[in-house]
């Protein structure tokens, strides 16, 4: 007997909720699945490789785990049918994992082929396997034979290393590999996402199957002419809430907005630094590097309220003329949080380091200048201003000066700075917490910006050095009233008198000098 279609397999499943899941699934949906799965030339499936590519909350990752399932269910081989899904990280991962599970739980027929383990489901016959894994955690996957390797949210991948590692075996007829994703800012030649799309739209191989739903480009003629949010999310009509897209534009940066929700790729108009620059300066694969007592380190910190943003802590070092970024932390969880705590644990975290000082922006010198000192870690103003700190870091980057760490976050946040006017910033809604703190710390390396010591700053947070400018002026001013009102200039040639005491000074004393603002005599 012949094994049932994806469609038929689905028709005997219910989704979470207890509906049939074929209910669940649009039309364009179950095209994909047919054409996916379903479709066969000489013998052996028609397609090997699937992009898929919609905008966000258009069930991307639940096609993903459904088509693994029916591979891993259905497609037995005599070469095996195990499967692989890597998520973009760990929450990805983890979030496929759940959803498989669930499925798995919620029908019993499902329940009584699969075991669910921590990290994959297991056929109970042994015979095969569906791993869940961060694409980062696949050692040992390299060379294995898999019937199905799933990628969700290809975006975040900037090389071909882990899709080259993991390309299908030639020898096996029936292996598929698909991707699902929105677009990558990352959109530039040498990007997996970028070139896949060239050859989907090209349509130069013929055993790729590429199903595009964005705002100016979509595969569907069904979709093709239809407004740019509704070609870019094709399930909006399942939506609870009709109006979650408007909620959406109001509360997200623009550059976000277009890639999350209208499946659209690169940089914001605008943007400050060249894409090519910021990713050339990234090394692959680098998260972090531990203490060297070879280097000397430096420290810059973004400090938050708790509220909104994130406090972020840099830590670099300079080799040469390049500064290496070795550490970016922020406080420990999301917001809101206690900045106190983050104190704490950046203080900790720098002494790892053996520093015992941290360069910061005016407002944590003015808010957490005493919470550093009480754990040991005296707090120096930052001269220059964030823009100015984007400013001086641009032709860094451009003469390949700085080494970044492979951190998505602060990718983004470096790729989505826009010029304001005469001001370097993030976009209305974005942040560039760590962003700034990598160019905070890159420039107080490079030496080009003096930090103000905290120690030596008034109370309210202004350098002493400005406190005794606005003394003089007003001493001076004082002393012209005092004339204008009658008085008479002292006769005293001060400036002799110090010739004459530094004349006699011994070497090796004490010299105490001032400024004398003017001495009057009524």
């Amino acid at each position: 007997m012949a094994a049932p279609t994806s469609l038929q397999f689905f028709d005997h499943l219910r989704w979470l909720n207890g509906a049939p899941l074929l209910d669940t699934i649009e039309p364009y949906r179950r095209a994909l699945f047919a054409a996916a799965l379903d479709t066969f030339e000489n013998g052996r499936p028609k397609y090997n490789l699937v992009l898929s590519g919609r905008a966000k909350k258009n069930w991307k990752s639940a096609d993903l785990v459904l088509g693994a399932l029916y591979v891993l269910v259905i497609r037995r081989s005599v070469q095996g049918s195990d499967c692989n899904i890597l998520g973009s990280d760990e929450g990805q991962a983890a979030d496929d994992l759940q959803l498989a599970s669930k499925l798995v739980r919620c029908n019993p027929d499902l329940a009584a082929e699969i075991e669910v383990f921590t990290k994959e489901l297991r056929l109970r016959d042994g015979s095969a396997s569906l791993r869940i894994l961060p694409a980062k955690d696949v050692a040992g996957t390299h060379g294995k034979s898999a019937a199905f390797v799933g990628f969700d949210e290809l975006h975040t991948m900037r090389n071909w290393d882990l899709l080259e590692a993991l390309q299908p075996d030639p020898s096996r007829p029936d292996a598929l590999t698909w991707i699902t994703s929105y677009d990558t800012i990352h959109d530039t030649p040498g990007v997996p996402l970028h070139d896949l799309k060239a050859i989907g739209n090209a349509g130069s191989d013929p055993r790729m199957l590429f199903s595009w739903y964005s705002a100016d480009l979509c595969t569907d003629p069904a979709f093709a002419e239809l407004p740019p949010e509704q070609r870019a999310n094709p399930s909006m009509g399942s939506w609870p809430d009709p109006g979650y897209l408007e909620q959406q534009k109001r509360r997200l940066p623009t550059s976000k907005y277009r890639r999350l929700h209208l499946n659209l790729p690169g940089a914001p108009a605008g943007a400050f630094f060249d894409q090519g620059v910021v990713l050339a300066a990234i090394v692959p694969g680098r998260r972090s590097l531990p203490f060297d007592p070879k280097w000397k380190y430096a420290g810059f910190v973004d400090m938050s309220g708790g509220s909104a943003d994130d406090a972020v802590l840099a830590i670099a070092h300079k080799e040469e003329h390049r500064v290496v970024i070795d550490l970016v932390e922020k406080q420990a969880g999301g917001v809101p949080f206690n900045p106190r705590s983050a104190v704490r644990k950046f203080a900790t975290v720098l002494k790892q380091y053996r520093l015992h000082k941290v360069t910061g922006d005016r407002f944590a010198g003015l808010t957490f200048r005493q919470d550093f000192a009480e754990h040991g870690v005296t707090y120096a103003v930052a001269r220059l201003s964030k823009s100015d700190l984007y400013e001086s870091l641009e032709p860094r980057l451009n003469a390949g000066e700085v080494e970044l760490l492979d951190l998505s976050i602060l990718q983004e946040q470096l790729l989505t700075l826009v010029t304001r006017g005469n001001k370097v910033d993030h976009e209305p809604g974005g942040h560039d917490d760590h962003a700034n703190a990598c160019a905070g710390v890159v420039e107080v390396l490079a030496g080009r910006s003096k930090a103000i010591e905290a120690d030596w700053a008034g109370w309210d947070g202004i350098p002493s050095s400005v406190h005794r400018a606005r003394r003089e002026a007003a001493a001076e001013a004082a002393a012209r009233a005092n004339v204008a009102a009658g008085s008479r200039a002292c006769e005293i040639d001060f400036a002799e008198l110090e010739r004459q005491r530094l004349k006699n000074h011994v070497e090796g004393a004490t010299v105490r000098r001032g400024v004398v603002y003017g001495v009057w005599r009524g």
